[in-house]
């Protein structure tokens, strides 16, 4: 019971995030967050990495900065540049779409058997996904308005939605060859840290134009909520989750995400989920609802 109350504080966390960290874009460059983000969340781990640091050996360092650069670097990178573009809304109903990018990568790197209900269930919710991103352009076109970069600028921002989830599958495949020889805590510290020394190169610009003395009550919700919520809180409880149940038990909590962050869109930031998002969502789900069925056949 404490494992799905865990899973499903960490979506929740995950969900709301994606409104609250566009709130604070506002008033903060992305870069700045992001770097301020992990390298302090990374600060919070720092007793796990001491603790374990045995565990650590020269094989493992690929993994852990191959995970940190999709995972960190890529991952929230593209997830905040995205942010700045695109309805906060759209990043966690593209981002669901991860598990069946995972299970396109698990059928060339593990070389599993395909499996023609799990395809057709992938290419139903693939549908939904290109209905979500390609809306910006479709509504655009409808309005004879594309000459005003709006709809470019929302459909650049659905893109990087997609390169962050597949940053954060590709994270999944590197750790997969870790997980169990060091722990989690300390995989994530070191991971926070070294993701979060990609971020300065971009970063400084940004302060170019920028300053710490401009820092309102936005910047420090994104920050605080980054920091100990979006990064300790929930990585804490997933782990804490993943250690109670199978990784294949936590697929129905991820449907948390996205309603989450409509529920904290709407108050917040006014975005309101319209005709293309819906109808996305339905095809998403709805891909996910055929797919699931062969798992539940196999498990029988």
């Amino acid at each position: 019971m404490l494992g799905i109350i865990a899973a499903i504080v960490a979506y929740i966390v995950w969900g709301a995030g994606s409104p609250i960290f566009k709130y604070a874009l506002t008033d903060i460059p992305p870069f700045t967050l992001a770097f301020i983000r992990f390298f302090f969340a990374s600060i919070l781990f720092l007793p796990f990495v001491l603790a374990h640091k045995n565990q650590i050996k020269k094989k493992h360092l690929k993994n852990l900065v191959l995970g940190a650069f999709w995972g960190i670097s890529v991952n929230v990178g593209f997830f905040f540049l995205g942010l700045k573009l695109a309805p906060s809304i759209n990043a966690t109903i593209i981002g669901s779409s991860g598990s069946m990018l995972l299970y396109l990568l698990s059928l060339k790197i593990l070389h599993e058997k395909p499996h023609a209900q799990i395809i057709r269930g992938m290419g139903i919710a693939f549908l939904g996904v290109l209905i979500i991103v390609g809306a910006p352009l479709i509504q655009s076109f409808e309005l004879s308005s594309i000459s005003d970069g709006v709809g470019w600028k929302s459909f650049l921002g659905n893109l990087c939605f997609l390169a962050m989830t597949l940053g954060g599958v590709m994270m999944m495949v590197e750790n997969k060859q870790i997980n169990g020889k060091i722990h989690p805590y300390t995989i994530t510290g070191i991971q926070f840290f070294i993701g979060s020394l990609v971020f300065i190169p971009f970063m400084i610009p940004e302060l170019q134009s920028w300053s710490f003395s401009e820092m309102t009550e936005k910047s420090w919700i994104g920050i605080l909520y980054g920091v100990f919520f979006s990064s300790v809180i929930a990585y804490m409880c997933i782990n804490y989750a993943l250690s109670k149940m199978h990784a294949q038990q936590m697929g129905i909590f991820s449907y948390i995400t996205p309603i989450m962050s409509v529920l904290v869109a709407i108050p917040l930031l006014g975005e309101v989920p319209d005709i293309f998002f819906i109808v996305g969502s339905i095809f998403i789900g709805g891909g996910f609802v055929v797919a699931e069925a062969h798992t539940r056949k196999k498990r029988r």
